[in-house]
């Protein structure tokens, strides 16, 4: 497994369940694995083996027959493929309830994503003090990006506030955007945009309850039609 490859364009589906794998494999490799197979990794991920190996494919790494993958080099790959060898300072709009969650979850900068600045247009909030960070006033934004190279933001603001969230982020820099608002907000061509919508997932698993409830109410009824047919 040579570290040298051709870099190539990884599909988006793929880039989604890399995170999921290095979870896995640093779960694995604090607990003393030192390799294991695309079968294995594949029941730990909830995905098929086929799958696993095409994923891995695209950083190179093929495994070894009956050795499986080396769980360290791999978390090293997936590490670097990612973008997590060195850090990403990270801006959040909006410092109420979400924001000010956002800002105090040391995850963050646990996992390479310090923060650099918090804003809000709320006078009583500025110049308080969120998970440590002090509150700045928005017209601060353009700087804070340009002196801590900030590329991502979050926003953290009620709906009506997100779309003008969304602009002045791009306006000051910022080229990724991480959305927590329940509303869709559009951005330049160039700008990557991802949207976490706690209602969308919701529904989404409504969804998966409702077919299990289905499920559950038409076996009842072939048992209950079984038991009528042997009583007959």
């Amino acid at each position: 497994m040579s570290p040298h490859r051709t870099r190539r364009r990884i599909p988006d589906a793929t880039v989604a369940r890399l995170p999921i794998y290095l979870q896995i494999l640093s779960a694995q490799l604090d607990g003393g694995t030192s390799n294991l197979s695309s079968e294995e990794l594949a029941t730990l991920a909830g995905v098929n083996a086929a799958k696993v190996r095409k994923d891995l494919s695209y950083l190179g790494s093929y495994g070894t027959r009956g050795v499986g993958y080396e769980v360290q080099y791999l978390v090293y790959q997936i590490r670097r493929e990612l973008g997590l060898d060195h850090e990403w300072n990270v801006v959040i709009l909006g410092a109420g309830n979400l924001g000010q969650a956002l800002s105090g979850y040391g995850g963050f900068t646990e996992r390479g994503y310090p923060i650099a600045g918090i804003f809000d247009i709320d006078p009583d909030k500025v110049d308080t003090l969120v998970g440590g960070v002090r509150v700045r006033p928005l017209d601060e934004l353009a700087q804070v990006v340009a002196a801590r190279s900030v590329s991502i933001g979050v926003i953290a603001t009620p709906p009506v506030a997100a779309q003008d969230a969304a602009d002045r982020l791009v306006r000051a820099g910022v080229t990724s955007i991480l959305n927590f608002a329940p509303t869709l907000v559009n951005a330049p061509l160039g700008i990557t945009v991802r949207t976490v919508d706690m209602s969308v997932e919701m529904q989404i698993l409504s969804y998966h309850e409702q077919r299990r409830v289905a499920a559950a109410s038409s076996l009842r009824s072939v048992q209950a039609d079984g038991s009528r047919n042997q009583t007959a």
